[in-house]
């Protein structure tokens, strides 16, 4: 693992001294020659926080999973009846994924959160995002992440989930780069509140956190 996070954090130095300073996603997707095991973020399951929250909601709907990765989550929204389109701004992931989940009907595409599709906005009863803002440097993350909330439809939410930036001592060499609660709360500006939660996850390094809001 030492040895695939540094391979990890060598691409995403070439990249950003790049013109394309997150490359590094597609150049990691290509390289891992779609051995699962070389994908440092993938939990080869839906996030637990996100099945926990779908146990504890019942809405369905139109859903949008930005930053889709290997498709697990975006799979588990369908398999709950949601209707999902799920992005990613490595084109190899969306291939991979349409391969991995050839049972749903998910609507697979390549993307980026800094522009995305103008039909997406006003038109998701859920959005999701798991681990991409804090996997994107700070001057991008800015200017990422208020493109989330316009995506909602009226009484929309937006689920968020990651590592939290609670611990002294923290490895400050990202990706990821964990999130405190002052940036958290700027993502859900203009919304209604509906949940902070934080706790460990068994096996897993750090805090996690998950935010919720809603489109009134």
């Amino acid at each position: 693992m030492d040895d695939l996070r540094e391979r990890m954090l060598e691409m995403v130095s070439n990249a950003e001294s790049s013109e394309h300073p997150l490359s590094w996603f597609e150049d990691l997707y290509r390289h891992s020659n779609r051995d699962r095991e070389q994908i440092p973020w993938d939990w080869k399951g839906p996030h637990p926080f996100l099945v926990e929250w779908s146990n504890e909601n019942e809405a369905s709907g139109r859903a949008l999973v930005v930053g889709s990765g290997l498709g697990e989550d975006a799979s588990f929204l369908w398999k709950r009846g949601w209707k999902v389109t799920a992005f990613d701004i490595s084109e190899e992931a969306v291939e991979w994924s349409r391969n991995l989940h050839k049972e749903t009907d998910i609507d697979w595409m390549a993307g980026d959160l800094l522009s995305p599709e103008q039909d997406w906005f006003g038109e998701y009863d859920l959005v999701l995002e798991v681990h991409i803002l804090q996997a994107i440097p700070e001057e991008i993350r800015r200017r990422a992440y208020s493109n989330l909330a316009p995506l909602l439809a009226s009484g929309g939410q937006l689920v968020c989930i990651g590592r939290l930036a609670d611990e002294p001592n923290m490895d400050e060499r990202g990706p990821p780069w964990p999130l405190n609660w002052d940036f958290i709360n700027q993502i859900g500006e203009g919304l209604e509140e509906v949940e902070k939660h934080s706790s460990t996850i068994p096996g897993k390094e750090g805090k996690r956190y998950r935010a919720v809001w809603k489109n009134a």
